[in-house]
């Protein structure tokens, strides 16, 4: 495993291991002797996927403290692109958006630290993103901003989302309290 700094503090981009031959392809997405050497301090609690067609996109999603998480995002299948929005009050990048491009072919993942919210586009093709979060869904304090509210440009118009990403919080009046 490959550890890639992004723009975003703590956030990394993981290039996985993995092994091809003519039966097909192994790859491994995650080791805790590695993050551990790394003192990334991720243990998993829960494991979750999601499928989504083309022109969708989800986010910028987070849970607020105390079940806030670092979680690993990978695309099993497809292509998606990936955005990490800062949002700690003392990160020299509070504000800015990380983009990095998630997809099979290239068998990475996205370390996205506690304190950041997430968000994904899907350009082309269905695709599936698994999530490992080191605290549990707590539907109470899942929350998230409205994507076209950052002041980011996202490379998309019009993109396909749920009602309810339709009603989050404007980021000019959020009060972050990471």
């Amino acid at each position: 495993m490959e550890f890639i700094n992004t723009d975003i503090p703590d956030c990394f981009e993981i290039r996985n291991f993995h092994q091809a031959d003519d039966r097909g392809e192994f790859i491994k997405v995650y080791n805790s002797m590695e993050y551990n050497e790394k003192a990334f301090d991720f243990m998993i609690e829960e494991m979750y996927f999601t499928v989504s067609r083309p022109g969708v996109f989800r986010g910028m999603h987070f849970q607020l403290p105390p079940h806030d998480h670092t979680k690993l995002v990978f695309c099993n299948y497809g292509s998606v692109q990936d955005f990490i929005l800062d949002l700690r009050k003392d990160s020299p990048l509070f504000g800015k958006v990380a983009e990095i491009t998630l997809s099979k072919e290239l068998r990475n993942a996205v370390l996205i630290p506690r304190g950041c919210a997430h968000g994904f586009y899907v350009p082309d093709e269905e695709s599936m993103l698994s999530y490992l979060v080191e605290t549990g869904y707590e539907p109470d304090v899942d929350t998230g901003l409205l994507w076209n509210s950052i002041g980011h440009d996202f490379g998309f118009k019009d993109p396909i989302i749920s009602e309810r990403d339709k009603q989050l919080t404007d980021f000019n009046t959020f009060n972050s309290p990471f």
